[in-house]
């Protein structure tokens, strides 16, 4: 006890209550020596081997969220995050809500045009949605917007480890590092976010997906923290797999569309969100994963139109594996809705990609 006592001038509260809950485990000793002999702060030990006579034991931290293992990364990106001015709007007449959602762009792959009959790259890929996304709010010119929903995620990324594989493991092919992917996907979010805000006060809904399952997570909190001193910008960046906003008479839901089946879509709109279900008459869900356009309409009853599930198109052209395959000829491009508060779905927005 004297000492540790004896050396708490020279360490932080935190780090001193590490040290008390190691001494109690009864490895303080030899784990203290080990650390200042190697210069390791013993806050920064997370995991350890303890060994004796008749075992060796590996332990570690288990049993936490997303959240909570990213949290100092996020906490240290915040610090960073620069300070916007409030945007003061005058009220909407007639007002309606823009949606633009950049589906599957896939930043870091890589199709060659002497292979696939296209190229794709980092650097095309970031193009097609700074193109994309001042694409539709040019054709969206003329609408009284008072809100956009900007939808990131759903294999922003193309891989999900320095091995250049999906989360799963599956093998891909790729442009750059991965670290070159993150950052360029990174700006280019953050500068389709600024591209809208004079525009509308835009809401920014993540969905977690299948290639970019933990990398895709990293990035949707890394634009939070960009923007956490906006108060023109809202987040609904958790990891769920399927969000809900309403507007006005719409229940809109987003979901990567890898999970839940579609003909489950709207019983689980209708038990996830019951009071949403019940105001709303308008009811949409925008679906990703599939690289093409189709549409499905659940009937509740005649001229009643239940719900109204859309799957998008996608700027990313066919890899060398998909070419192989025979899944080309999809038109690629980038998609936007129009949704008034009081009518529903009003018009259909879209980009063509080159």
């Amino acid at each position: 006890r004297m000492a540790v006592n004896n050396m708490r001038p020279r360490i932080t509260k935190e780090e001193f209550e590490i040290i008390e809950a190691w001494r109690e485990r009864g490895h303080l000793p030899e784990l203290l020596e080990q650390c200042q002999a190697s210069g390791i702060p013993l806050k920064d030990v997370k995991h350890y081997w303890h060994k004796s006579e008749k075992f060796s034991i590996f332990a570690k931290n288990e049993g936490r969220t997303l959240e909570e293992l990213f949290e100092p990364i996020l906490l240290d990106l915040q610090s960073y995050s620069p300070k916007f001015d409030t945007i003061k709007r005058s009220k909407v007449l007639d007002p309606h809500c823009l949606i633009i959602d950049p589906a599957d762009v896939h930043v870091g792959k890589y199709a060659a045009l002497s292979e696939t009959g296209q190229h794709y790259d980092i650097d095309k890929a970031v193009k097609q949605v700074d193109e994309g996304v001042d694409g539709i709010l040019s054709k969206a010119f003329g609408f009284n917007i008072d809100k956009v929903i900007f939808v990131i995620g759903n294999d922003c990324l193309h891989i999900d480890n320095p091995r250049r594989q999906t989360t799963s493991g599956t093998p891909q092919d790729t442009s750059g590092m991965w670290h070159e992917a993150f950052i360029a996907a990174k700006e280019m979010y953050v500068r389709a976010i600024e591209r809208i805000l004079p525009y509308s006060d835009v809401e920014i809904i993540f969905n977690p997906s299948n290639h970019d399952y933990m990398s895709g997570f990293m990035l949707a909190q890394t634009i939070e923290a960009y923007f956490r001193w906006s108060k023109n910008v809202t987040f609904d960046v958790s990891i769920r797999h399927r969000k809900y906003t309403k507007y006005g008479v719409n229940m809109i839901a987003t979901s990567h569309g890898d999970g839940a089946k579609l003909e489950q879509t709207p019983m689980l709109m209708a038990v996830e969100e019951p009071q949403m279900f019940a105001d709303c008459p308008f009811r949409y869900i925008y679906l990703h994963h599939i690289h093409h356009k189709q549409t499905h309409k659940f009937m509740s009853g005649k001229d009643f139109i239940g719900v109204t599930a859309e799957y998008l198109r996608t700027p990313s052209p066919s890899d060398s594996w998909h070419d192989r395959q025979g899944y080309v000829g999809a038109k690629k491009a980038i998609e936007g809705f129009l949704h008034s508060f009081e009518n529903g779905q009003v018009a259909r927005l879209t980009h063509h990609c080159g």
